[in-house]
This record gives structure tokens, sequence and C-alpha cells, in this order.
């Protein structure tokens, strides 16, 4: 399996899909039952792919920081903060490290924290899916996007929600509420965020992607 950690953000790691879908499948033991039920459940061998690479990456990544076997991690799943129903943010069995997971086409990232983190890659869309999505927005985004030309526009809005994208990940409350807050910004450095740290990370041509980890408690503002 190839992957790296991204130069600058320690914890942070990029694996392309195409370059390890052959190593992933090769390496398909390590996953547990719902992980392989949920590969094979998937209608595009593409997605099965992604999938697979992705889930193969946490594991040894996470085995390598824990200096477990891969295949003998366990993962649970906290309550969803929407509804209430088991499919909540992941979390690892028995250790308290934090961790997560984006992919988009063939990019998969990966975060690692001794904090609740959220990472997120997104593609550039096209101008007529960014003009869609910018109403989902917070209202100073809207003004901030409104009235770009159609490249910017849709540069700013992969940038703006790979960022919140990252922000909700971390709070474990994903999409559930909406994408309106919070507010994260779209110009070139994110706004802050309460109780977040929120950072752009390098990414392949034409996405996008973002980090959030939680700040500490005693270093929380008012």
């Amino acid at each position: 399996m190839r992957y790296e950690e991204l130069v600058g953000h320690p914890g942070v790691f990029h694996a392309p899909v195409a370059g390890n879908a052959a190593a992933a499948r090769a390496m398909a033991g390590v996953l547990d039952a719902q992980e392989t039920r949920r590969a094979e459940g998937f209608r595009r061998a593409r997605d099965a792919e992604r999938h697979r690479v992705a889930h193969v990456l946490l594991r040894l990544v996470l085995g390598a920081h824990l200096g477990e076997a891969p295949e003998r991690l366990v993962f649970r799943r906290r309550a969803c903060p929407g509804c209430g129903g088991p499919h909540g943010k992941p979390y690892l069995d028995g250790h308290p490290v934090h961790f997560s997971l984006s992919h988009t086409a063939d990019h998969v990232l990966l975060a690692l924290a001794c904090a609740p983190v959220g990472v997120d890659v997104e593609a550039v869309p096209g101008a007529a899916t960014a003009r869609e999505v910018l109403p989902a927005l917070h209202l100073r985004e809207r003004e901030e996007l409104t009235g770009l030309a159609d490249a910017e526009l849709a540069a700013r809005l992969a940038r703006c929600w790979a960022r919140k994208e990252a922000a909700l990940k971390a709070t474990g409350l994903a999409l559930t509420e909406g994408a309106e807050e919070p507010y994260v910004g779209s110009a070139g450095r994110p706004a802050q965020v309460p109780g977040l740290v929120l950072t752009d990370l390098p990414a392949p041509g034409g996405h996008r992607a973002a980090l959030a980890v939680a700040e500490p408690v005693g270093r929380r503002g008012p």
C-alpha cells in the first residue's frame, strides 16, 4: 500500500486510489465483516475500490501508530447527534486516538490526532454545481462568493466546503444540521471557529482540502 504523510502536517496521510486498488484488494483480509460487506455492496467497481483503499489505509496507519495488528482493530460508532441512531462518528474501541477519513475521486485523506479531528478533500465542482450549492452556505459566505467569475467561484466554494466539512466532522455533527454553520469563510485563510483549529491542507490539482482539530479545553477562549 503506497501512502504518504503530508509535509508540514504530521498525522495527515494521503493515498491515491488508482495506485492502491490492487494492493487494497490483496490486503482486504484486514477488513472486518462490516467493511467487507460495504465494499461488496457498491454497484460501481470504482466506489468499491475507493472504500477498500480508505479502510485498508485507516487500519494500516492506526495499526502502525498503536503497535497493533491492523486486522485486530475494532471500530464502533457513536450515536448520531441528529437522530440518535447507531451511525454517528466512528471511534476505535479501547484506544483514545481520534481519526477522520475523507475521499473523493482518486484521493483518500486520513487524519489522526489526540483530540477530535475532521479532515475533508473536495474536487472543485463545475460552476453550475457551485451555484446550486451556494444557497446552503452561511450568509457571509454567500456574500463573499456571489458575483464571482465561474472559475473563482468554483475554486473558492470547494475550499469553503472542505473547511466546513472538516469542522463539522471534528464536532461529530457532519451535515446533520445543514451547511450554514459554522462560518468558515472562502478567502485565503479560514475564519476562526470557536473551539477548533482550522487549517487548509495541500491538495492534488483540482481539489481543496482542510483539517479541523478541537482545541484543548484549557486553551479555548470565552
